[in-house]
């Protein structure tokens, strides 16, 4: 074999395994795929509205460069999911000084995503926490009531007097603006001293279902999230799953902007979310707070590629 044989494109100088798939290549440009999307994904690299320092407009590329470690094969059920597409609508263009605008660009791309082709599962990467407001209103456009399950360590019921549209605002955008309820919105892994009992009683007047991380630690998850379900279930025409990534411990999840001690360990979640997946009504997610400038190793952004793992499990794994 000649020398320039072993020449290849800058960064494509790697090696390998003729029997391995890599997940990240399972992404599809949306412009290379015709029909119905069973699985999309879409960044929304928003990360100016947070209250604390955050480089989360980082995250969806991260995440994708997360899914080039892991390989599509699953040990335990035997399953591969190598012939699994995932179409990748892409990135939202910020606008680089204009908050609400940056939001409304988000609402208006997942709209004229969910318009133009059928989407059954849509997993949308922050950004901060902010870009659920605007993915859920599009979601209730398209799909009518939505319910969500909220993992986080945060209520995210903060007022917006005092800072506007936050990262800490999202439900409480959702619920002033008439798209969500309060009561169908559960919330998972609450902790201590990281809100204000103002939010917590509002929370409670406004029929948020709340398990804190003393009840996540007392009761098994999957019972948990089949109480979730049955709960929602009758009450909403989808269900939403959003993932806020501080919800783990920060031994799990060093690179959230918001880390703290007595969260969630990442095997939990995980369990969760493919836990909840396996619900047909389940139909879209999104994976938020995380900043890969303070990350180590990668490491937060590779959970997060699991989370996505977890959710195509649990929707393949129980057909």
């Amino acid at each position: 074999m000649s020398l320039s044989n072993f020449l290849k494109p800058a960064g494509e100088a790697k090696f390998v395994d003729r029997h391995t798939t890599k997940f990240n290549e399972l992404l599809v440009p949306d412009k290379k795929h015709t029909g119905p999307v069973k699985y999309g994904v879409l960044g929304a690299p928003l990360s100016k509205p947070s209250i604390s320092h955050s480089g989360a407009s980082f995250a969806p590329g991260a995440i994708r460069q997360a899914m080039a470690s892991y390989s599509t094969y699953a040990n335990h059920s035997g399953h591969d999911f190598r012939d699994q597409s995932i179409v990748d609508f892409g990135d939202v263009v910020m606008q680089q000084t204009d908050i609400l605008e940056s939001q409304d660009r988000i609402y208006k791309s997942i709209d004229h995503v969910l318009a133009k082709q059928e989407v059954e599962n849509l997993i949308v990467f922050g950004g901060d926490h902010s870009v659920s407001f605007p993915s859920i209103k599009a979601h209730q456009k398209h799909k009518g009531t939505i319910g969500v399950i909220q993992f986080d360590a945060h209520h995210d019921l903060r007022n917006l007097e005092d800072g506007g549209p936050t990262n800490g605002t999202p439900f409480r955008r959702s619920i002033e603006n008439q798209v969500l309820k309060g009561e169908h919105i559960v919330q998972i892994g609450i902790r201590d001293f990281t809100n204000a009992k103002a939010y917590a009683d509002y929370a409670k007047d406004q029929g948020v279902q709340v398990y804190t991380m003393q009840d996540v630690y007392r009761q098994n998850i999957e019972d948990i999230i089949q109480q979730s379900l049955v709960y929602l279930k009758d009450k909403v025409d989808l269900i939403y799953l959003s993932v806020d990534m501080d919800v783990l411990d920060q031994a799990f999840a060093p690179g959230c902007p918001a880390i703290g001690p007595g969260g969630m360990d990442s095997w939990t979640l995980l369990t969760a979310v493919e836990e909840a997946a396996k619900h047909e009504m389940v139909q879209g997610m999104d994976i938020v707070e995380i900043d890969p400038t303070i990350d180590i190793r990668n490491m937060t952004s590779r959970v997060a590629s699991h989370v996505l793992f977890s959710y195509l499990k649990g929707k393949e794994l129980s057909q």
